[in-house]
């Protein structure tokens, strides 16, 4: 079926990409930022540049609680698609960021999302559930690049 289904958004962040994918790849911090994931747990990472491979997230964000695996792929420090593994509750939670640098020094971020539901959802539910996800996890994302959290100090 591919991402024929999605709810996609983007946001200008004020960061080069290589540090915005760095706070991306911490999966692990990602409770502290990312509304709903209560906890993560990488299980493999990439021999090449250590990023993640594989990871374990606890998710209670309204009605979808779940436990669930995601596989990463990441394309530098332009992209990094996740595709679903495992779950209890979902069918799908498959997405990607996308990173394109603008000539000012920002960063634009796209956010490319599909959640699917083993139970009977309304598209319309779905989307909006989509859309709430993509929306907080982008301002978060931008929150904590642009305090300086996560980056090397």
């Amino acid at each position: 079926m591919g991402m024929a289904d999605q709810t996609e958004s983007s946001i200008s962040i004020n960061a080069d990409p290589e540090r915005i994918m760095n706070v991306i790849a911490d999966l692990e911090a990602y409770p502290q930022w990312s509304d709903g994931i209560t906890s993560v747990t990488v299980l493999s990472k990439y021999e090449d540049d250590n990023r993640p491979a594989d990871a374990r997230f606890t998710l209670a964000s309204g009605p979808i609680k779940d436990t669930y695996e995601l596989e990463y792929d990441w394309t530098g420090n332009q992209k990094v698609t996740w595709t679903l593994s495992t779950a209890e509750m979902l069918k799908a939670m498959d997405g990607e960021y996308e990173l394109t640098a603008q000539e000012d020094g920002s960063t634009l971020v796209q956010y490319r999302l599909s959640v699917d539901v083993k139970i009977p959802m309304i598209g319309m539910l779905k989307r909006k559930a989509e859309k709430v996800i993509v929306d907080t996890a982008l301002k978060g994302l931008k929150e904590r690049v642009e305090s300086g959290a996560g980056s090397s100090t």
